[in-house]
């Protein structure tokens, strides 16, 4: 955990794109230590790059997009994910085409193409967004802050009028082990109603019971079930830390989250940025004193 991390080697994750419905493919490549995360258009002239960054969010509708002058990709938060969850500092994600595979809706697939490619250590330290003071954004309605805390916690509830949904909350704490068996295999989830308008305008060709839950007005139409009974607010954490890593680094606190979607956590993402005196740079030291926090961790502030 002191240093940096990529991948061993090459894993490619392939599907269908969500809007299109076409074939898709998406690669993650080993990076250089202090890279960061990219993604990069294989099939457009000169291989053009877009940072996962905050600056370069451009829709958070129903998913996270990224633009910039060349091209723009959506739904980056699934693959983002596991990213986050396995630490994952300098990577490219090779695009071919204009989407990222949608898979099963979750983020299981692209948990396994990092795990068969391996992780490897960089000879770089590895910085983190330590979070100092409460960052609130929202109001009743809805809300999202975080607070100070030895690790990454997320603490969500989410609320819906469905009967398959109601009230759900979730506490965890974030690591390998609790993301791949607790959040990585809950999928994304809409209603019948919203899927048959989006079609009708020519969207989420590729959206079907096997990409995500889908729920008419009583009950699921998925044959299969649910993964998990609170499978849907699952997966609005996975979500979100997709959405985290629009910050450049790895953060340590204490996600607490009510009825947020995409566009809540990128307001969130851009008020921790823009507020220097609530957060610190630290790296984690091998050598410091005896100050083992959360049994995991020890520090070495900056």
């Amino acid at each position: 955990m002191y240093l940096q991390r990529t991948i061993r080697k090459r894993a490619e994750v392939s599907g269908i794109g969500l809007h299109s419905g076409q074939e898709c493919k998406l690669t993650f490549c080993p990076a250089p230590a202090n890279t960061g995360i990219f993604f990069v258009r294989n099939d457009l002239p000169g291989r053009p790059t877009l940072a996962a960054r905050n600056k370069n969010v451009v829709a958070t509708v129903n998913a996270t997009t990224l633009g910039g002058e060349h091209f723009s990709v959506s739904t980056v938060e699934h693959c983002l994910s596991a990213l986050a969850a396995f630490r994952i500092d300098n990577l490219f994600v090779e695009l071919e085409g204009p989407e990222i595979p949608i898979c099963d809706g979750s983020a299981k697939h692209f948990l396994e193409a990092l795990l068969s490619a391996g992780m490897v250590e960089q000879e770089a330290a590895r910085e983190y967004i330590y979070i100092d003071q409460p960052i609130y954004v929202g109001n009743e309605e809805k809300h999202a802050y975080v607070k100070p805390y030895n690790g990454l916690r997320v603490t969500c509830s989410i609320e819906f009028s469905h009967p398959v949904i109601g009230h759900q909350t979730l506490d965890i704490d974030i690591n390998e082990h609790s993301y791949a068996r607790e959040i990585s295999g809950a999928r994304t989830f809409g209603f019948l109603k919203d899927v048959e308008a989006l079609k009708s305008k020519g969207l989420i060709k590729g959206g079907s019971t096997d990409t995500a839950i889908v729920l008419d007005t009583e009950t699921l139409v998925n044959e299969e079930g649910l993964r998990f009974s609170d499978e849907f607010v699952r997966h609005k954490i996975l979500d979100a830390l997709g959405d985290i890593v629009m910050l450049g680094k790895p953060m340590l606190g204490h996600l607490v989250l009510y009825k947020t979607g995409h566009d809540l956590m990128n307001t969130l993402v851009h008020k921790i940025l823009n507020s220097p005196d609530c957060h610190r740079s630290i790296e984690l030291g091998a050598n410091m004193p005896e100050i083992d926090l959360n049994g995991r961790y020890l520090w070495a502030f900056k």
